[in-house]
């Protein structure tokens, strides 16, 4: 499967990218990514070194004629997101990721494909490799642990490096270059609870929500796809004072909108037929809402094995309003930027099991006081519930700055290059931007990359021609700098 991705063009990048992921790199689990990178740097002779908290930086001298203009970083996360399919097997602590080529696009068997921003970095490798390229002096930065808290950026220091300009490598659409982005706030709402003996005359029942899209909690959010764990809080709403929850296991990583939801509730053999009439017809409604933009989800609802514990019926009703109070989704647009989402949230992950919750939401926004608002919000409808709520892994937005030069420089090479404007937006994601111009704050920066689609989910995939496209404008940029 690697060879037919070897033999795509560029070759340069896509060997790269092939040789970087039959490595595994989920978040937080980097050191064998960290050594690769490190092996290759040494090999071709160039500086190389680590960080104290595993930032790789390899410099590179300017080729000749370009040794006066200003030094480029080049920038992109060692990282990926390790999202699979249930029916899948797959360890992505010891497996590399398995690729497949499907028409235009570049996908991987069942798991996400670590495109994001895994791209990025191939094409900084193959930049320099290169012994034909041209390019001014450059420092190559690879992050760590972007898509779990940012720590890769927050923990380089100042002073490390000496560039002039930061391309960031992590944008996914080919027409974009990016200028801003938006910061986060993880929410973690904790709650213990003392289980209850479940009486002989109840039966349980196990329901299951599946086949969603899923993707980026902060790229799709605005796509309005179906939350899995809001879906079973809306089917266990509908019977809210009958149900006794068990147990519930819904969603995975902050970042990745919940495509699975399970749980476990008992309910009075007298209620039964009841609570399933209203359950089934909850889930008419939710079919046929989501029909049009999630024509794979499934909601199951079948008979199981009665637990021997549940949660008392006002934790259950508790937790159950919570959720619902809880805000999911786009909370507000952008005034001054067309289409772009300003502030969200994200219920990304609940497990209800063994005497304790945990709800845990990504809240983002381009705004400070946007996040904060929102967060606030959050907060308050969990504290309603009786819940201790904590922020955590907090990181700033990238301010757009409107006098940039290398923006200006940027879009007018692309526009001469491919006869169209290309859009200068902010976007709403994560981006180390923003975290990088705290210690560097006279880096001028922008972000551009090749189209991606399904970042974050199995669905991931890569578009072939876009990363022809993104590398000749690459190579265009760097021969291009001021």
């Amino acid at each position: 499967m690697s060879l037919e991705v070897r033999n795509l063009a560029p070759k340069e990048v896509w060997n790269r990218f092939a040789d970087l992921n039959a490595v595994p790199r989920p978040s937080k689990k980097e050191e064998r990514i960290i050594q690769f990178m490190v092996n290759f740097g040494e090999k071709l002779n160039l500086e190389t070194f680590v960080d104290k908290v595993g930032n790789v930086i390899i410099k590179k001298p300017a080729t000749k004629g370009l040794e006066n203009r200003k030094t480029v970083v080049l920038q992109s996360h060692l990282d990926m997101v390790h999202q699979k399919n249930n029916d899948t097997n797959f360890n992505f602590n010891t497996q590399g990721i398995q690729m497949l080529v499907d028409g235009d696009w570049v996908t991987a068997n069942g798991t996400t494909l670590g495109a994001d921003n895994g791209l990025g970095v191939a094409a900084i490798m193959a930049i320099l490799a290169s012994k034909e390229i041209a390019h001014p002096n450059l420092e190559a930065l690879f992050t760590i642990d972007e898509e779990t808290g940012m720590t890769g950026a927050m923990g380089l220091e100042a002073g490390i490096l000496k560039g002039d300009i930061l391309l960031n490598l992590d944008t996914e659409e080919d027409d974009e270059i990016g200028m801003g982005c938006a910061g986060g706030v993880d929410i973690t709402a904790t709650k213990t609870y003392t289980e209850v003996d479940v009486s002989d005359n109840f039966i349980a029942y196990k329901i299951e929500v599946k086949g969603l899209n899923g993707g980026h909690s902060g790229m799709d959010i605005i796509k309005g796809l179906g939350n899995a764990n809001k879906i079973m809080n809306r089917i266990h709403y509908t019977a809210i004072n009958a149900i006794y929850i068990c147990e519930v296991d819904g969603g995975s990583l902050r970042n990745a909108i919940p495509r699975e939801s399970t749980s476990i509730i008992t309910i009075n053999k007298n209620d039964n037929h009841e609570v399933v009439t209203a359950f089934n017809a909850e889930i008419k409604n939710i079919k046929a809402e989501f029909k049009t933009i999630e024509p794979n989800l499934e909601i199951h609802i079948s008979t199981f094995e009665t637990p021997k514990k549940s949660l008392d019926k006002n934790t259950s009703q508790s937790l159950i309003q919570a959720i619902y109070a809880a805000h999911n989704g786009v909370y507000r647009m952008s005034p001054a930027i067309k289409d772009l989402v300003e502030t969200s949230n994200n219920i990304a992950k609940i497990s209800v099991k063994n005497g304790n919750i945990k709800i845990s939401c990504l809240t983002r926004s381009s705004l400070e006081s946007g996040k904060q608002d929102l967060a606030n919000s959050l907060k308050s409808a969990f504290e309603l519930a009786n819940f201790t709520v904590t922020f955590s892994g907090e990181y700033p937005g990238w301010q757009p700055n409107i006098n940039s030069e290398i923006v200006e420089i940027v879009s007018k090479l692309y526009e001469d290059l491919h006869g169209e404007k290309a859009h200068i937006s902010a976007c709403h994601a994560g981006l180390e931007c923003g975290i990088l111009g705290q210690n560097y704050p006279k880096l001028d920066m922008i972000s551009f990359g090749p189209t991606i689609r399904g970042a974050h989910s199995p669905d991931e995939r890569a578009s072939i021609s876009s990363t022809q496209k993104f590398w000749n404008f690459l190579k265009e940029v760097l021969k291009n700098t001021p």
